[in-house]
Protein backbone atom coordinates (compact mmCIF):
# COMPACT_ATOMS: atom_id res chain seq x y z
CA UNK A 1 0.00 0.00 0.00
CA UNK A 2 1.67 3.57 -1.24
CA UNK A 3 1.26 6.05 1.73
CA UNK A 4 2.02 9.88 0.73
CA UNK A 5 5.10 11.58 2.47
CA UNK A 6 2.87 13.77 4.68
CA UNK A 7 0.93 10.31 6.52
CA UNK A 8 4.55 9.73 8.06
CA UNK A 9 4.07 12.79 10.39
CA UNK A 10 2.28 11.70 13.87
CA UNK A 11 -0.19 13.96 13.84
CA UNK A 12 -2.14 13.73 11.00
CA UNK A 13 -5.43 12.29 10.57
CA UNK A 14 -7.66 13.29 7.94
CA UNK A 15 -10.22 10.84 9.29
CA UNK A 16 -10.82 13.58 12.08
CA UNK A 17 -11.02 16.20 9.10
CA UNK A 18 -13.60 14.01 7.77
CA UNK A 19 -16.01 13.05 10.51
CA UNK A 20 -15.67 17.08 11.70
CA UNK A 21 -17.21 17.60 8.23
CA UNK A 22 -19.76 15.20 8.56
CA UNK A 23 -20.85 16.32 10.97
CA UNK A 24 -20.85 19.78 10.67
CA UNK A 25 -22.94 19.72 7.28
CA UNK A 26 -25.20 17.08 8.71
CA UNK A 27 -23.93 14.23 6.63
CA UNK A 28 -24.88 10.31 7.10
CA UNK A 29 -22.35 8.98 5.15
CA UNK A 30 -18.89 9.54 3.09
CA UNK A 31 -20.73 8.88 0.14
CA UNK A 32 -23.45 11.98 1.30
CA UNK A 33 -19.67 14.25 1.56
CA UNK A 34 -18.39 13.11 -1.55
CA UNK A 35 -21.66 14.34 -3.20
CA UNK A 36 -21.44 17.88 -1.45
CA UNK A 37 -17.56 18.00 -2.20
CA UNK A 38 -18.56 17.14 -6.18
CA UNK A 39 -15.48 14.04 -5.37
CA UNK A 40 -15.80 10.82 -6.43
CA UNK A 41 -16.72 8.65 -3.47
CA UNK A 42 -13.50 6.66 -3.45
CA UNK A 43 -11.31 9.65 -3.09
CA UNK A 44 -12.85 10.14 0.07
CA UNK A 45 -11.80 6.03 0.68
CA UNK A 46 -8.65 6.66 -0.26
CA UNK A 47 -7.82 9.60 1.65
CA UNK A 48 -9.34 7.95 5.15
CA UNK A 49 -7.09 5.10 4.29
CA UNK A 50 -3.86 7.29 4.03
CA UNK A 51 -3.73 6.05 -0.01
CA UNK A 52 -4.53 10.20 -1.34
CA UNK A 53 -3.51 12.72 0.75
CA UNK A 54 -5.93 15.98 0.52
CA UNK A 55 -5.26 18.02 -1.98
CA UNK A 56 -4.90 22.02 -2.69
CA UNK A 57 -8.00 21.74 -4.67
CA UNK A 58 -9.83 19.75 -2.04
CA UNK A 59 -9.13 22.20 0.50
CA UNK A 60 -10.44 25.08 -1.55
CA UNK A 61 -13.60 22.80 -2.29
CA UNK A 62 -14.14 22.28 1.69
CA UNK A 63 -13.50 25.88 2.14
CA UNK A 64 -16.01 26.49 0.00
CA UNK A 65 -18.70 24.57 1.41
CA UNK A 66 -18.44 24.82 4.87
CA UNK A 67 -17.05 28.29 5.06
CA UNK A 68 -14.30 27.42 7.31
CA UNK A 69 -10.71 28.80 6.90
CA UNK A 70 -8.17 27.12 4.77
CA UNK A 71 -5.87 27.16 8.03
CA UNK A 72 -8.57 25.30 10.45
CA UNK A 73 -9.55 22.85 7.50
CA UNK A 74 -5.50 21.95 7.53
CA UNK A 75 -5.06 22.40 11.68
CA UNK A 76 -8.46 19.91 12.14
CA UNK A 77 -6.49 17.13 10.12
CA UNK A 78 -3.32 17.49 12.03
CA UNK A 79 -1.32 19.09 9.10
CA UNK A 80 1.15 21.99 11.11
CA UNK A 81 3.77 22.46 8.20
CA UNK A 82 4.05 25.90 7.69
CA UNK A 83 6.45 26.10 4.94
CA UNK A 84 6.09 24.09 1.48
CA UNK A 85 8.40 22.65 -0.84
CA UNK A 86 8.41 23.30 -4.50
CA UNK A 87 9.88 21.07 -7.11
CA UNK A 88 12.77 23.04 -8.98
CA UNK A 89 10.80 22.82 -12.50
CA UNK A 90 7.52 24.53 -10.67
CA UNK A 91 7.51 27.97 -12.12
CA UNK A 92 10.25 27.54 -14.82
CA UNK A 93 9.19 28.09 -18.52
CA UNK A 94 8.47 24.63 -20.46
CA UNK A 95 11.53 23.85 -23.40
CA UNK A 96 9.68 24.90 -25.88
CA UNK A 97 8.70 28.36 -24.63
CA UNK A 98 12.06 28.59 -23.56
CA UNK A 99 13.16 27.96 -27.34
CA UNK A 100 10.56 30.68 -28.75
CA UNK A 101 11.24 33.27 -25.97
CA UNK A 102 15.31 32.84 -27.41
CA UNK A 103 14.37 32.91 -30.90
CA UNK A 104 11.99 36.38 -30.41
CA UNK A 105 14.79 37.95 -28.38
CA UNK A 106 17.17 37.35 -31.14
CA UNK A 107 14.52 38.70 -33.43
CA UNK A 108 14.18 41.64 -32.13
CA UNK A 109 18.16 42.24 -31.88
CA UNK A 110 18.41 42.30 -35.81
Amino acid sequence: MAHHALASQESYNPNHLLDILLGKMQLKNDAALSRLLEVAPPVISKIRHHRLPVGASLLIRMHEVTGMSIRDLRDLMGDRRTKYRLSDAQGRPKPEERQGQAEAGNYARH
